[in-house]
């Protein structure tokens, strides 16, 4: 008999906790470009997450740039989730796991993949959009609908 948690089964994987980039985060408090704090901190999930969601906010905003802004946060969205999946690897992650949402420094890879998500049902990319939900899902039930996604 197994006992489970709000993140599942306990003899399954522990909870992944990123570290963060306290640098980029508190740049990122204070203001800073997010491209700049990206350039400076380019394995910063964060900063990527900034950027995408930027972008998708723009593309909301003006019809004239939507098209090229969704784009635009598709692939600052899919670096940050890339960056992101290294840091959650060499924080001990196989591939499936707990990744808390409350857990703040895992909130910027997180983030990415709910850009991501947004960014991909914006182009019609179906199937990725649903692979993000299911990643956000597996890694912390209440990441979707923090994100606003469900």
């Amino acid at each position: 008999m197994s006992v489970v948690t709000s993140f599942g089964d306990l003899l399954g994987p522990q909870p992944t906790l990123l570290t963060g980039d306290d640098d980029a985060e508190s740049d990122l408090l204070n203001h800073a470009d997010p491209a700049s704090v990206a350039a400076s901190h380019p394995s910063a999930s964060i900063a990527w997450a900034y950027l995408a969601e930027g972008a998708l906010d723009a593309a909301a905003a003006d019809a004239e740039v939507a098209t090229a802004k969704t784009v635009e946060a598709y692939a600052y969205a899919r670096t940050g989730y890339h960056r992101g999946l290294d840091q959650l690897r060499r924080h001990g992650w196989k591939g499936f796991g707990p990744v808390p949402w409350s857990h703040e420094p895992n909130r910027g890879f997180l983030r990415c993949v709910g850009a991501l998500a947004r960014a991909a049902q914006s182009i019609g990319e179906e199937d990725e959009y649903l692979r993000c939900l299911e990643l956000l899902n597996e890694s912390d039930p209440a990441a979707a609908a923090e994100l606003g996604l469900i």
